[in-house]
């Protein structure tokens, strides 16, 4: 199974583990690159000296090719006010849980766009792979990180932006569709037109010069054929790989996605100020989103929601991040569940070949 994302990378399926932040890890990256597919961490959310950690540590379990994941947000200006408005709309929420919210939310995550201390560990550690989440770095960062011999693949949530990220220079594109589970990768969340996966696959792998790799919804084999046959180099798998016993999802993440829970997802900005697909939760069904604080604000009063819930054994406020397939999902190891893939791809590829 031989593609431009194989051939790139020497893969022998073409497969991305999706890199989702707090969830993947190296021993999951390190997993599914041993295997043959591309493995992922995720770095936006920590540190400098952290991701140098992340990245030595997935090199220490693999030789192989893996991907390192940013977020590139625009930042958004400190609005007291409208952090105000969240913090006493989500007041009586803490309470029932007999705790207060904090007073004031913080930029938790920096973005990569005005984090050069990253790019300098990025430029020293070389991994094969950084893609972006959110947006695109700036052109100097480009250039650095192209410089060192580094592949660059954005995702892009529409045409448009797909077509941002060929002028910007990036080698490959991820075409994430609405089905995805975790955050949508879209530049400006005030503009989503949310389109699925297969429309948006079938758009970039047409209109685009560079390889395309499907993401949204594909769970198994038949997914991944059918993002081949729509002009995908290649899927991108998230989800998928949230129950392997490699990665850091705890046991209520995964007793929700074995469950009947996961049939029903929501794509809802009120966890983290961020349109993102997870198992529907009590959060999304009693927050309002007209009053949600910007991203990443929103997102450290939420965790401190989450913290407040999970004392009291409520797993109703915490993020399960999760595709519109989850219900399609195995609890396998990582490299397991890519040698189970490769061959449901085989034999999709096959079916399709019989029934022409």
């Amino acid at each position: 199974m031989k593609t431009a994302l194989t051939a790139r990378f020497d893969l022998s399926f073409p497969l991305i583990q999706a890199p989702m932040a707090g969830t993947s890890t190296p021993e999951l990256a390190a997993a599914v690159s041993n295997a043959g597919g591309l493995g992922s961490i995720a770095v936006g959310a920590v540190s400098a000296q952290e991701a140098r950690q992340a990245i030595r540590a997935t090199k220490a379990l693999t030789d192989r090719p893996f991907n390192v994941n940013l977020f590139c947000h625009t930042p958004a200006a400190p609005d007291p006010a409208r952090d105000r408005a969240w913090i006493d709309h989500l007041r009586p929420l803490f309470a029932t849980f007999g705790a207060a919210p904090p007073e004031t939310l913080n930029d938790i995550y920096q973005s990569f766009v005005t984090d050069d201390a990253k790019l300098a560990v990025l430029l020293e550690e070389r991994p094969a792979v950084v893609s972006v989440h959110f947006g695109l770095p700036r052109p100097d960062q480009i250039a650095a990180l192209k410089a060192a011999g580094i592949a660059l693949i954005a995702t892009a949530t529409t045409p448009e932006e797909g077509r941002a990220a060929v002028a910007a220079g990036f080698d490959m594109i991820v075409a994430q569709g609405v089905e995805a589970g975790g955050h949508r990768g879209v530049f400006d969340p005030a503009d989503d037109p949310r389109f699925a996966t297969l429309p948006l696959t079938r758009l970039l792998a047409r209109e685009l010069d560079i390889p395309v790799i499907a993401a949204g919804g594909i769970m198994d084999g038949a997914g991944i054929a059918a993002a081949l046959a729509l002009g995908a180099v290649g899927a991108q798998l998230g989800t998928a790989f949230v129950s392997c016993p490699e990665s850091a999802a705890s046991p209520a993440y995964r007793a929700a996605l074995a469950g009947p829970r996961a049939e029903r997802t929501r794509v809802s900005p009120v966890l983290s100020g961020r349109p993102a697909r997870g198992i529907e939760n009590t959060f999304m069904r009693r927050a309002d989103e007209a009053l949600v604080a910007a991203y990443p604000y929103a997102y450290d009063i939420g965790k401190a929601l989450n913290a407040a819930a999970g004392l009291q054994g409520d797993d109703g406020y915490a993020p399960q991040w999760a595709g519109q397939a989850a219900p399609l999902g195995r609890a396998l190891p990582a490299a397991e569940l890519v040698e189970v893939l490769a061959q449901e791809t085989r034999d999709a590829v096959r079916d399709l070949q019989r029934l022409l």
